[in-house]
């Protein structure tokens, strides 16, 4: 996601690729059009609660959204952030942080697989079925973070593995 953009741009930009009106992304989403179009021209910012709505239908991720409207941390793996913390680490460093990192993932993964299971549950509320679907999106989008951070720390070792060879 270009920084330069803004969240309206981003949004307009994504409906027109799904070839969607304004009005039909709007319908879609079970929000008013003329909100959509205040948001869009940059008259408006939208709630989180309208940026999930809106996601769904643009296959933009709803974590990206937030981070773009400054509402949340960008966990994508090519944060520079996260790039620099785990290339700065030593090996026995790298090999903690990877012991951390498959244990959140794993802690992650049963979070969804309970999530699912609760899903099959004929006696759950809409309410409880759209936040256990929010609550699998949200875990999936860090689960492939991890696996990301994991990838990340993987090559990292190798290189310190070579450099030490040497």
């Amino acid at each position: 996601m270009s920084s330069d953009k803004t969240i309206g741009e981003i949004i307009a930009e994504a409906r027109e690729v799904k070839n969607l009106s304004q009005r039909q992304l709007a319908k879609l989403a079970g929000i008013n059009s003329s909100g959509l179009s205040k948001i869009e021209a940059g008259e408006r910012d939208p709630s989180p609660k309208i940026l999930r709505k809106i996601s769904k239908h643009i296959d933009v991720n709803y974590n990206d959204l937030m981070y773009k409207m400054g509402l949340g941390i960008e966990v994508s793996p090519l944060n520079p952030f996260i790039k620099d913390y785990y290339s700065n680490l030593k090996l026995d460093e790298l090999n903690e942080a990877e012991a951390n990192v498959v244990g959140n993932k794993d802690n992650l993964e049963k979070l969804v697989s309970s999530c699912k299971e609760k899903l099959n549950n004929k006696n759950i509320s809409e309410q409880e079925k759209d936040l256990l679907l929010h609550t699998i999106e949200d875990t999936e989008y860090q689960i492939h973070t991890q696996e990301e951070i994991i990838n990340l720390i993987l090559s990292l070792r190798v290189k310190e593995r070579n450099k030490n060879a040497k």
